[in-house]
Parts: C-alpha cells; structure tokens; sequence
C-alpha cells in the first residue's frame, strides 16, 4: 500500500465518484415521475438511490480487480488509475470490498422485497449478477460487446421503472418511455469509456463494442445515442404521454453538446472529461424533468 495514500483515499479511488451522478440518474426520474403522480415516498426513494449507487460501486470495485486479473489493466491505460493495477491493494482485498458492498445492497434490497414482493428480488438479483459478470465470470460482458446493451437496461429500464413501482405499486406508460432517454445517456457514457481504451481493449482481446465497431463507428453510436435521447422527448410530449414542462431538459443540451465536441476531437486521457460531462449529463436531464413536472 502507498506511503502516500490513506485506506479512504484508496477506496475513494477504487469507487470512482465521478460515476455517480449517472447512477443517481434514474432513480432521480422514477423518483419525478412517481412525485408527480402523487405517489413519491422518499424512504423507498432514498433505498432506490442508495442501492443504484451501491450498484454503480460494485461495477467499478469488480473491473478494477477483473480487469486486472485478465490483463486488460496495464500500465498504458488511460483512464483514471485502478488501484488493484497500481498496487494500492491486492485482488483478495478488493474481492472482501467488494462483498462487503454486495452485502448492503442485498439488505437494502430486501427492504424493497417487503414492500412490493418476489418482483424486487428477482430485478435485483439480475442486476448485482449483471453488475459484477461485465468483466468477471466465465462469461464477463463487456468483453464480448454486451456492456451496451446491459447498461441501457439496468441503469436506464430498471432504475426508472423499478424506481417507479417500489413506490408506487405499479409502471405508468410515462416511466416506461421516460426509462429510455435515462438509459441512452448512461448507455453513451460507456461508449465514451470504451472509446478511450479502445487501443488498450484491442490489446487485451477485450471486445467492447467500440472495438467491434472501430473510432469512427463508436463516435457515431454515441451521438446516435444523445440525439436520441433529446428527440424522445418532444415525441412524449406530442403524444401526451408527458407535460410540455418536460421540454425543460432541454436546457442540458450546453453540457451535452460541450461533451460531444470533446468525444469527436479529442483522444485517449482527454475523453475522461467528457465521461464525467456525459454523467453531469444523464443527472441534469433528470432533475429538470422534475423541475419541468413541478411547474
């Protein structure tokens, strides 16, 4: 362990705040929605959130070490620092981390399970073994182009419709579309993610779809999925589905258009300011849905 380097430093690293916010996201719209429909009730709120993050921590604790273990963490990576790679701490105490982890969840997922039954017990099952098979297990996801289509559906469908139904009892045709906008963005900072480590990924025989898909093909899947993150929203209004308060999340088109020039000009260590820019994205969008409902 690092001389220069406390125990919460370490761990502080090993969690990668920087990813929250987008975690958060969905939950923030479950959350707005339900609210609006006058149903919102902040403890199963507050458990939705913690356990998304909890689950956005897991994800991040589990590659550090997986990734590691298959090779695909050297010295050459890009991203911000892994601390299993660097020596900070070994696999078997990011293993122990990590179960630790799984182990709130579990229990703040029962909490959940009491309210609305056998429905939350599956979902969240999926979603932990999901969460840690992206890059562990003999099957591990993201090393086969998966990642994409798990993170759209856990971090986008889940968090909002879950969100919703643990507090209301049920999914509102709102919750449903308004799932898929969430689940875009989060989806688009992974592409992001892959899109910087795309050299490094090809190396380690890691084949994110970045890799399969090649720069060019990559940049154009995320701007497909940040247009059509914003475009789904004057559709919702069109048809009623949502108020025309919703048109609100527009005003984080700044933050997303400022990102997209980062990931069509920019390369390699630069990309790590438009992963967080995507984030800062994902949440913001969320919270002036909500701000829209409210007026």
């Amino acid at each position: 362990m690092s001389d220069k380097l406390n125990f919460f430093q370490i761990w502080w690293l090993a969690i990668r705040p920087r990813t929250l916010p987008a975690a958060a996201s969905g939950v923030v719209m479950g959350s707005a929605l339900a609210w609006y429909d006058a149903s919102f009730q902040w403890l199963p709120a507050l458990a939705c959130l913690l356990i998304a993050l909890l689950l956005q921590i897991s994800s991040n604790v589990a590659n550090d070490v997986f990734d590691f273990e298959r090779g695909a963490d050297t010295a050459e990576r890009l991203g911000p620092l892994r601390v299993t790679q660097a020596g900070y701490l070994t696999p078997a105490q990011v293993k122990r981390g990590l179960a630790i982890i799984l182990g709130v969840t579990i229990l703040l997922g029962l909490y959940l399970a009491s309210l609305r039954g056998w429905t939350v017990i599956w979902l969240g099952a999926a979603a932990i073994i999901s969460a840690i098979a992206y890059t562990g297990g003999p099957f591990p996801l993201g090393y086969h182009g998966l990642g994409d289509i798990f993170v759209f559906i856990f971090f986008g469908l889940a968090a909002v419709a879950g969100t919703y139904f643990v507090q209301v009892g049920s999914v509102s045709l709102a919750a449903w579309w308004l799932s898929v906008p969430v689940g875009l963005i989060v989806t688009a900072i992974l592409v992001v993610n892959n899109l910087r480590d795309l050299e490094n990924d090809r190396k380690a025989g890691k084949h994110t779809m970045a890799v399969r898909l090649g720069e060019r093909g990559a940049k154009i899947e995320y701007i497909l999925l940040m247009v059509g993150a914003y475009l789904i929203v004057p559709v919702l209004v069109w048809t009623k589905v949502i108020p025309v308060g919703a048109f609100l999340t527009w005003f984080s088109l700044p933050i997303a258009i400022r990102t997209l020039r980062v990931v069509l000009t920019q390369k390699g260590r630069p990309l790590n300011a438009a992963l967080a820019g995507t984030g800062q994205t994902a949440l913001l969008f969320s919270l002036l849905l909500w701000l829209g409902l409210l007026f």
